[in-house]
Formats: structure tokens, C-alpha cells, sequence
């Protein structure tokens, strides 16, 4: 009988224990002004992509809209900005292109690597330092 009083104690404790927790994890807002920042970067991101490969529509698989079957996709916080991967394509008939971007904390492109074969692209490259493309 004492022990069945004592498992009731230690259940309600760890159940109140493991609420207080839980609640205190769900109203922080720390992980959501960071996934917000996050969002933030890679939308700057997609219109830095577009304005620095000069391509019309774009394809994107980036962190905001993964798809594993492409690749893998990362946002990183850097001491001094991001870095964003993902991927692209002109179209259905493309294939994937990858890129790796360095954002600075004001979201001003760093550097851009892209992995293209398109002529007009290495000739951008070639007048811009900040774009490198590798076939």
C-alpha cells in the first residue's frame, strides 16, 4: 500500500515537472524568431539567386521548399552572415543545378557557387568575382 502512494507522488510530480518544462519549451520565442530570420535569409536568397544568374523563371528546391529526392538543403548561421544551399533548374527538362551562398548579417551576397554548364553563366562569372561556376 505504501509503495502504491509513493508511485502516485512520483507520477504526479514528473507529470507537473514535465508540463512546467514542456509549457516553458512551447512560449519561448527564441526558436521562433530564429526560424524567422531563417525564412528571412532564404527569401533574400532567391532573389539574389535570380538577380545574379539573370535566368527567367527559376525552379528552386531551397530550405523553404525541400524535396529530398533532389538533395539535401541547408541554412547555416555563419559569424559574419549565412550560408544557403540548394538547387535549381530552368526547367522540367533541366537537370538540378546546385549552389552554395554566402549572405551577410544584412543579407548582402557575399559569394554565390553554382554547378552550371550554361556559356552564358561562365561568362557572368568571369565579370563578377563574387559568382564562380564550375561545369
Amino acid at each position: 500500500m505504501n509503495h502504491r502512494k509513493g508511485r502516485l507522488i512520483f507520477a504526479a510530480v514528473a507529470g507537473i515537472v514535465v508540463a512546467l518544462l514542456s509549457y516553458r519549451w512551447i512560449i519561448d520565442p527564441a526558436p521562433k524568431m530564429e526560424r524567422e530570420r531563417q525564412e528571412l535569409a532564404v527569401a533574400e536568397s532567391r532573389r539574389v539567386l535570380a538577380d545574379a544568374l539573370s535566368i527567367g523563371d527559376l525552379e528552386l528546391v531551397d530550405a523553404l521548399t525541400p524535396n529530398r529526392r533532389v538533395g539535401k538543403v541547408y541554412i547555416y548561421p555563419i559569424a559574419d552572415g549565412w550560408e544557403i544551399s540548394g538547387y535549381y533548374r530552368r526547367d522540367e527538362n533541366d537537370r538540378w543545378h546546385p549552389y552554395l551562398m554566402s549572405l551577410s548579417q544584412s543579407l548582402a551576397l557575399e559569394t554565390i557557387k553554382v554547378r552550371d554548364t550554361e556559356i552564358a553563366l561562365v561568362e557572368r562569372a568571369e565579370k563578377n568575382p563574387k559568382l564562380s561556376v564550375t561545369p
